[in-house]
Order: structure tokens, then sequence, then C-alpha cells
């Protein structure tokens, strides 16, 4: 059973999770939340992006431990190469694709992944069932997502503003982009369908703030992570530039904005 205590206690951490970072650290939080580590524990962390929270984890395990870090993006693993410099040797990332991992890569006592089950599209149950694989008997799996509700009230009144302008074709993309996001009971159903025990799948939500105008259209992660997925609706990029920016002066009509930080946590049956 899971203590709720780390092997480091919060005192005596030189690796805690950022705390000026509002979107990866909330969800660590919640993958740490259920997360069972001991002192020696190999870990694989999958699209590990800027190290939140293979770093932290890694100084959990200890000297004795292993963390992998994997990531589809160079960028990304040179920048946590550069953070890591000298520290903490067990710790190491590589680029690779979770979708197409190295049958001889593993085994793992527990494998994480934040804020990464929505990248294993297209056939998301493929790919979650591929990645258990590499984990030991009795080992762990703790996944983080913004699942399905994510900013509902964005989609909803970008819609309408579709809906307004007679933009049957935008609207129905858009639909098909809503509708493939995945959910709490999906995750739940997935780890149900592939024989995993103790299954605990949890959502918290998490607000984010932003102004009118430019500091909507290029807020840091509205833009990189959701909005460019409403831009891909449109054909017509000047189309949708209008539309946005319509929706961008009005943002009281869908604010505030609530994501919906999923952690989906199951341990692979003994053998």
């Amino acid at each position: 059973m899971k203590t709720n205590k780390m092997p480091v206690p919060p005192e005596k951490q030189s690796w805690p999770l950022p705390k000026n970072d509002y979107w990866s650290t909330p969800f660590a939080e919640a993958l740490m939340h259920h997360l069972d580590l001991f002192p020696g524990a190999s870990v694989l962390d999958v699209a590990s992006g800027h190290g939140t929270p293979a770093f932290h984890i890694a100084e959990q395990v200890g000297p004795k431990g292993q963390v992998l870090g994997i990531d589809l993006h160079p960028a990304q693993i040179l920048r946590c190469r550069s953070n890591q410099r000298t520290h903490l040797p067990w710790l190491s990332f590589e680029q690779a694709d979770v979708r197409t991992l190295p049958a001889n890569l593993g085994p793992f006592d527990r494998i994480t992944g934040n804020i990464a089950f929505m990248f294993f599209r297209p056939d998301r149950f493929s790919a979650l069932k591929q990645l258990v694989e590499f984990l030991k008997p009795g080992g762990q799996i703790v996944l983080t997502f913004p699942s399905l509700g994510t900013f509902d009230s964005l989609w909803q009144r970008i819609d309408r503003e579709m809906a307004s302008r007679g933009l049957t074709r935008e609207r129905e993309k858009l639909v098909e982009y809503l509708e493939e996001r995945p959910s709490a009971e999906h995750a739940r159903q997935w780890y149900q369908d592939l024989g995993m025990e103790r299954v605990e799948v949890n959502e918290w939500p998490l607000e984010i703030p932003t102004g009118p105008g430019e500091e909507f259209l290029f807020h840091p992660l509205l833009r990189g992570g959701f909005l460019e997925d409403a831009y891909e609706c449109f054909e017509d990029q000047a189309l949708a530039h209008a539309v946005m920016n319509t929706i961008a002066d009005d943002i009281k009509s869908f604010t505030p904005l609530t994501a919906l930080r999923c952690a989906m946590a199951a341990w692979r049956p003994a053998e």
C-alpha cells in the first residue's frame, strides 16, 4: 500500500518540483500523489519534456536506483542534459518514441508520464498496452493528462462563433477534435481491459488565467498546447485569425478557463 511519504522529505530535497511552472508542476503533483516510490527503484519516465518530474523522481529513488527519461524531441533531451550536468548520474535522458520502444529497454519497477497520455495518438490503447509490457510484475504505472472537459468553455465559445458565421466544415473538424480527447473513463476502462490491478483514476481542476487580445492569443500554454488545434480546423487561416481575434476580445464569456488534471494509476499483477 502507498505510504504517501517521500523517501527524501521535502525539507531535504535538492530537486523539488519547480514552483514557477504553473502547468507541468500541478500535473506532476497529481502524479506524485499516486506514485509509490522506494530507494533503488528503476523508473521509466515517458514524454519527459523538460524533466518534470524526472529530476524529482531521481532524487527520490537515490543512487541505487535508475531513472530513464525519454522524449521524441531532441531539443528537450538536450535541455534536460544541460540542466543535469554531472548531477544525479543514475538519471539519463534519451530520444525515443513511446509508441516504438526497443524490446530490450526494460523492465522497470515504475513507469511514469506527466501530461504524456495525450501524445499516445492515434491508438492510445495500443500504446498503453505496449508500455505496460515494460513494467515488472507487481510494478506500477502512473500517467497524467488533461482529460475530457478541459477548457470546454473555450471550445463552446469557438463553436458558437463558427455557427454564427455559418462555418459548417470548420465546426465538423472541431467536433472531431473534441471527440478524440481521452476521458477518465477511457483510462479506467483501458487499464481494466489490460488486466491491471488497484486501478485509480482521479481528476482535479486547474484554473489557467489569461487576459484578452494578444495575451490570450499568444498565451504560452494555450497557444502551444490548445489554440493551435482550433486553428487547424480552418483551411483559410485569414478566416481563422478573424474568428480567434473576435473570441480573444470576448474572454469574459468563457473565463475562467479550467483544465482537468487526470491521474491514472494501476499495478501490473505479480506473477
